[in-house]
């Protein structure tokens, strides 16, 4: 369903076991990330009634999410700790040339987004499946599902708001192959698009 074009290296899952704090501390901070994204979206083009109800329950969504993951933390006597950069974030981001034309902006990031939603859903698979910890291991599987429709939601949008502008689906096919180019340089730290 994904059709990301290079799989995580299953060891990923080893490193991330192993610095359980730092990956939800990563994780919690991806959410609120996914949430301000959304928020973005409705300051940046609040023409869009459909996309604005939508980006407002995903804003909500992810906040939630973040909340679930903190909780994580502090049922583990942890703390949220810092925000970090996502260097995956900025290197798949340069597939796309900066442009002043706004809706073929919007394509451009509402394309971004699904990317990162796709490969957090894979990444989240492979905890739910491969983590020991039997909790962590339900946990982000419910996590997966959700990320799996936020990545279709974002696709959706580009099409639609992509079309007699540009051909989408051929654009994705090829960030597909891009991504998979970055990926080579990730699962090696406890990240989760690390």
């Amino acid at each position: 369903m994904l059709k990301l074009k290079l799989a995580t290296d299953p060891r990923w899952v080893n490193i991330a076991e192993k610095n359980i704090e730092e990956i939800l501390i990563d994780h919690a901070f991806c959410e609120q990330k996914a949430a301000s994204t959304a928020i973005s979206f409705i300051v940046t083009y609040p023409e869009y009634s459909d996309l604005v109800a939508d980006m407002t329950d995903l804003a909500r969504e992810e906040m939630q999410h973040f909340k679930l993951v903190h909780n994580k933390l502090l049922e583990r006597g942890l703390k949220l700790g810092f925000d970090r950069k996502d260097p995956y974030v900025a290197d798949i981001r340069k597939f796309f040339n900066k442009t002043k034309d706004r809706k073929l902006n919007l394509v451009n990031r509402l394309l971004l987004a699904a990317m990162i939603e796709a490969r957090s859903c894979e990444r989240f698979r492979l905890l739910s499946e491969n983590i020991k910890d039997q909790e962590l291991s339900k946990f982000y599987y419910d996590l997966m599902k959700s990320e799996a429709t936020h990545y279709t939601m974002f696709l959706q949008y580009a099409r639609k708001f992509g079309e007699g502008r540009m051909k989408v689906d051929e654009v994705w096919e090829q960030f597909l192959e891009f991504e998979a180019d970055v990926m080579k340089n990730y699962s090696n730290k406890e990240l989760i698009h690390g």
